[in-house]
């Protein structure tokens, strides 16, 4: 029998780590950098019941440091499980066929999504922004918010909240400790819009458009749908759409019609010059890829050492006749 060591990687331990948010910026810009050298099958999900789902990204990374690391997250959605989100990744080496972790994947997808925001808005918006606004600010929004915060660490910026029942008082009671960043809370909907440099919206459910008058979004304006719902009008209008995969974005309902369309990485790479003038309005699609999950697996895997629980995996090293 060959035995080889699992480690079990909580959330605990994963917190215990410390990862800034701006390190959380710079792994998802690097995972963006190579993903033509990885192999980023498509989601496959399943419908248990109802809305709920389950659903797998599997990727494999590209060699690195002598070993070539393959993982599938599995995310699920059950009515009636908390948190009612819920995800878990395997990580192998790829090379040796071992498995070498199981951990929970609910910081992992939280944090990727917010610093891929984030980095969206440092890679589209005009020149000399400052002030970003946000609205649907549940836990996603706050991961978003962490890493603008230190991603922009050097200076002092603001963010616009849109008030949604007590959401935005409790957004800011959460960063209060922190002095490179104040608050604005915005009753008018209109307002909230016109006014925007930056949009992002951590909204999770919108069965219709969320600002159907597309005279609101003005020019220069950079918008970052987190969870790709509600502004489908601005697929039509927006001078450039960027999204992170196109096998994702190509069933959108209005791909076909986008004025323009390219990758993202495309940008991060110099192929795409991306924002050329402060008057295009630029739109980030990015849908979430298993991409980031396994990169940060990976580096997480690799910061934890070897002070965590396991378990002894038990394989047969010889040929098993039945």
């Amino acid at each position: 029998m060959k035995e080889s060591w699992v480690k079990i990687i909580q959330e605990e331990q994963i917190q215990a780590l410390a990862i800034s948010p701006g390190l959380c910026v710079k792994w998802a810009r690097d995972a963006f950098l190579i993903k033509d050298e990885a192999q980023l099958p498509a989601k496959l999900s399943v419908h248990p019941q109802g809305e709920d789902f389950i659903t797998s990204m599997p990727c494999l990374l590209p060699l690195h440091d002598g070993i070539k690391y393959f993982g599938i997250k599995v995310v699920s959605r059950i009515e009636g499980q908390i948190p009612t989100l819920q995800s878990s990744i395997y990580l192998y080496n790829a090379l040796s066929g071992q498995l070498l972790a199981v951990m929970d994947g609910d910081w992992i997808t939280a944090m990727r999504t917010g610093a891929v925001a984030a980095l969206a808005a440092r890679t589209f918006q005009k020149e000399g922004v400052g002030t970003y606004s946000m609205m649907g600010l549940g836990n996603i929004a706050r991961a978003v918010a962490l890493c603008l915060i230190d991603d922009n660490k050097d200076k002092h910026i603001k963010i616009r909240l849109l008030r949604y029942k007590d959401q935005a008082d409790l957004f800011i009671e959460r960063f209060q400790h922190y002095d490179n960043v104040s608050f604005e809370i915005i009753d008018d909907k209109r307002a909230f819009v016109s006014e925007a440099d930056v949009l992002i919206s951590c909204v999770t459910v919108a069965t219709e458009l969320l600002f159907p008058d597309d005279s609101l979004f003005k020019s220069g304006i950079t918008l970052i749908p987190v969870h790709v719902r509600g502004f489908q009008n601005c697929d039509l209008f927006f001078d450039k759409v960027f999204g992170d995969d196109t096998g994702q974005i190509e069933r959108f309902k209005y791909f076909k019609r986008f004025r323009q369309y390219d990758e993202f990485h495309h940008v991060l790479e110099g192929k795409n010059p991306g924002r050329l003038n402060n008057d295009e309005r630029i739109l980030s699609y990015n849908y979430g890829l298993g991409l980031h999950d396994i990169y940060f697996a990976a580096r997480i895997y690799e910061k934890v050492g070897t002070d965590v629980e396991g378990f002894v995996m038990r394989k047969q090293d010889q040929k098993i006749w039945v």
